[in-house]
């Protein structure tokens, strides 16, 4: 008799846009983007492809929010809109 419950093999797998995953899948739109409004579509490319194949690299064998973990660790607090850690005396009023 078969099992009426379905387990499924792949619950914690990424969104995937075609073969990459949505913060691939950005890294590479944009630069590609840039590369088509600036009339260098071949710079584009190749910065697009550099974009995904970095990228591609940092996550090798962690999480997706790695990256964004590590951006807002080491990136400077106003770039992409990344809060800063909280000065030391408000760090024991947050738990």
């Amino acid at each position: 008799m078969a099992d009426p419950y379905i387990i499924p093999r792949r619950l914690d797998d990424p969104e995937l846009i075609g073969f990459w995953t949505i913060d691939e899948f950005a890294g590479m739109l944009i630069p590609f983007t840039w590369g088509i409004l600036s009339q260098h579509i071949f710079v584009g490319i190749i910065v697009a492809f550099g974009a995904w194949f970095a990228l591609r690299k940092a996550k090798a064998g962690r999480a997706s929010s790695w990256v964004a973990h590590a951006a807002y660790w080491y990136l400077p607090a106003g770039l992409l809109g990344l809060k800063s850690t909280p000065p030391s005396h408000c760090r024991l009023l947050a738990g």
